[in-house]
């Protein structure tokens, strides 16, 4: 049996990383059309996460079954200027494929991301996640986190 693993991405991982981004963002879309995907959302997820690979404050990993990435991980390092504590990690992007939800695989990314962001300096760690996305809710409160912003949307007519 294939053990699932949990690294850093490299430049070779790119393409299935940003085949992921579309799927996470296809997924947000379906809990609330307020996140339209737009037509080359694969062209620029190619260079969200390439430009993720070469920056210090971002980290980015992949959890990977054989040699298939079966989810990633996207955080980078914020100060929070006004509050304490003041470095927070933010994840941005979490995404595992529907097959390997209700192992353990969500809890290990988010672990082993989490621990990355504290040898960064995290004294915090938020995440990014839409409100209607059910599944993301879910996870996150089971972990112990809770609702920290709430963001408003207004289409203007």
């Amino acid at each position: 049996m294939t053990q699932v693993k949990v690294r850093h991405a490299t430049k070779d991982d790119v393409p299935e990383i940003a085949d992921l981004v579309v799927r996470l963002k296809r997924l947000n879309n379906e809990f609330d059309p307020l996140f339209l995907v737009v037509d080359d959302a694969k062209e620029r997820a190619l260079k969200y996460i390439s430009a993720s690979l070469g920056s210090p404050r971002t980290l980015l990993l992949v959890a990977t079954k054989g040699e298939k990435i079966i989810g990633f991980l996207r955080a980078e390092m914020r100060e929070r200027i006004f509050y304490v504590p003041h470095m927070e990690g933010h994840i941005t992007e979490m995404y595992v494929l529907p097959e390997f939800r209700r192992g353990q695989m969500g809890q290990d990314i988010l672990e082993h991301g989490a621990a990355e962001l504290v040898k960064m300096g995290a004294e915090i760690i938020v995440g990014d996640l839409p409100s209607r996305n059910e599944i993301a809710v879910h996870f996150y409160t089971k972990r112990g986190f809770r609702r920290l912003i709430e963001t408003f949307a207004h289409m203007p007519s």
